[in-house]
């Protein structure tokens, strides 16, 4: 009975070919969307995965990891004088402006990293030895920086060569690879001294502090009693992603460009494959009229339609996935936009096409609830 019901869903070739294509599309778009949106959202964090502490201490007004608001520099003692703090250094992070070969400017993530002990240094080092930092006017630099600051020389920046932040001699002495951050500029490392002689000097220079709490304690332990002997905002690294991706969806559009579109595309799921599987539904009425005759129950009859839109929901999302994983494929080269697929994304949208083949059989299944067996006797 079973084969049966696929031998008639597969019998119109065009109808068949339409159910899988609105659901293959839709899943397409969900899973895309998705993928995009996540991508995004890794990138509001990504400073985090580059400069890596288990604890960032902030001023107590900041709300996500891409804003600074200056400390005092006696906050670093303050907070190494915290009952279970290991220790505690100083970050310096701006925008600043790097000249370019062909004269131009661009926009660089200056960070100055502790000189003693070199925390919150790139994880990925491709070329080059960080201890070099701590040499006069050192500077590790980014790929992404290699790519931008080479425009106007005959080959790419490498170690040895020289450019300009903000008027002042930068001397490359490594290469590193680092995740891209939200607003796309590329990481320009360096002691925390250095950076602050390539800064416009301010009152007050320190952006962060970060630190590590003691063997044995917890990092939302310590963190926690930062915040109550210092007064200044104390977070755990799933806590400061947290406040990040709230303060994105509070205050952004982005959200909800692309819930809108992923919406839209779970409507336009239900929209064709529900129009057509229940046209499919009506063109076979004698069929399922004939089996109801033969002693087919309504219960047999609605476990066919679901196999029938479960299959085509099955095709259709593993087409949909596959066409998404290309273009994953495709512009992982090109570093953006940035795309992540992964188990939750999948496991989102097999949810909403399982939820779409449901509605859809549903209709079908209202309709041969109300079937009479006497439609085959009818002329």
């Amino acid at each position: 009975m079973y084969h049966l019901a696929l031998k008639m869903l597969i019998a119109d070739r065009a109808k068949y070919a339409m159910l899988v294509g609105g659901v293959a599309f839709a899943s397409l778009l969900m899973t895309q969307q998705n993928g995009v949106f996540r991508g995004l959202l890794a990138w509001t964090t990504s400073h985090m995965r580059n400069m890596r502490a288990s604890i960032w201490v902030v001023e107590k007004n900041v709300e996500q990891v891409n804003e600074t608001k200056a400390l005092r520099d006696t906050d670093v003692n303050r907070v190494r004088s915290v009952s279970g703090v290991d220790f505690a250094v100083p970050l310096y992070i701006s925008v600043q402006k790097a000249r370019a070969a062909d004269g131009s400017d661009k926009p660089i993530q200056l960070v100055g990293l502790h000189g003693a002990t070199l925390v919150g240094r790139p994880p990925d080092v491709v070329r080059g030895d960080l201890e070099d930092l701590r040499l006069p006017n050192a500077v590790f630099i980014d790929e992404l920086a290699v790519q931008r600051l080479s425009i106007g020389r005959p080959r790419p920046l490498d170690i040895g060569d020289t450019f300009e932040i903000n008027d002042r001699e930068a001397r490359v002495v490594g290469i590193c690879r680092t995740e891209r951050q939200f607003f796309g500029y590329p990481y320009v490392f360096t002691t925390y001294d250095q950076a602050l002689q390539y800064a416009p000097r301010q009152r007050k220079m320190l952006s962060m502090i970060l630190a590590e709490p003691k063997p044995g304690l917890t990092a939302e332990a310590v963190a926690r009693t930062i915040e109550a002997e210092t007064g200044l905002r104390a977070m755990t690294v799933p806590e400061f992603s947290v406040a990040t991706v709230a303060f994105i969806w509070r205050n952004t559009g982005i959200p909800a460009s692309f819930m809108t579109t992923i919406i839209l595309g779970f409507i336009v799921g239900i929209a064709v494959s529900a129009q057509t599987f229940y046209s499919f539904v009506l063109e076979n009425l004698r069929n399922l009229g004939a089996l109801k005759a033969m002693g087919a129950t309504n219960g047999l009859l609605a476990r066919l339609l679901l196999l029938q839109a479960l299959t085509v929901g099955l095709v259709g999302y593993g087409i949909g996935v596959g066409l998404t994983a290309m273009f994953g494929f495709a512009v992982l080269p090109i570093g953006q936009p940035p795309f992540i697929l992964d188990y939750t994304s999948l496991t989102i949208t097999g949810t909403a096409v399982l939820l779409i083949c449901c509605i859809a059989a549903l209709l079908g299944i209202l309709k041969i609830s109300r079937l009479e067996a006497a439609i085959v006797f009818r002329a």
